[in-house]
């Protein structure tokens, strides 16, 4: 009825039926489990250093408004002077307040200049440290240095 053909394919079938149901799928759950774990504790990271970057930004907003603060004390002080010197010459009034408003908005400018580099700068390491975390867990070997320092520079051009 059936040969031995039929019977060695069967036998066939049925050991790697027994071995795909018995070990296969465990080793796929355990490597998917792993992935899984790597992957939250990526976005941890990743978490983690974007609410740094927020906090950075929030101090830099904070000191760029302290700064405006202290040019309009500046402003207000050389308002009152101005005023104090009414008695002088109109020359030398219109002088001394125009000294006096191009160095607050020179202080301003410089002001808001520094607060947007200093966070450009924070935001550009942490984007670099991000990339470099998150590619070298997913490259491995020579390859993997070699794109992850050619990344980590293109960001820094991008950024810069």
């Amino acid at each position: 009825m059936f040969d031995e053909t039929f019977w060695v394919a069967l036998a066939f079938f049925v050991f790697v039926g027994i071995i795909f149901y018995v070990k296969v799928p465990a080793l796929i759950a355990r490597a998917l489990d792993e992935r899984a774990d790597r992957i939250r504790r990526d976005l941890d990271e990743a978490r983690r250093l974007r609410e740094e970057a927020h906090a950075l930004f929030a101090e830099y907003q904070r000191k760029q408004k302290s700064a405006l603060r202290e040019a309009a004390d500046i402003i207000a002080h050389a308002e009152a002077e101005a005023k104090r010197m009414a008695a002088a010459p109109e020359v030398d009034l219109k002088a001394s307040l125009a000294r006096h408003s191009a160095l607050a908005q020179a202080k301003i400018a410089q002001a808001e200049a520094a607060a947007i580099k200093e966070v450009r700068d924070i935001a550009v390491d942490v984007a670099i440290a991000a990339a470099r975390q998150v590619l070298a867990g997913q490259v491995a070997g020579a390859t993997a240095a070699e794109l992850v320092e050619r990344a980590i520079a293109d960001l820094k051009q991008k950024f810069h």
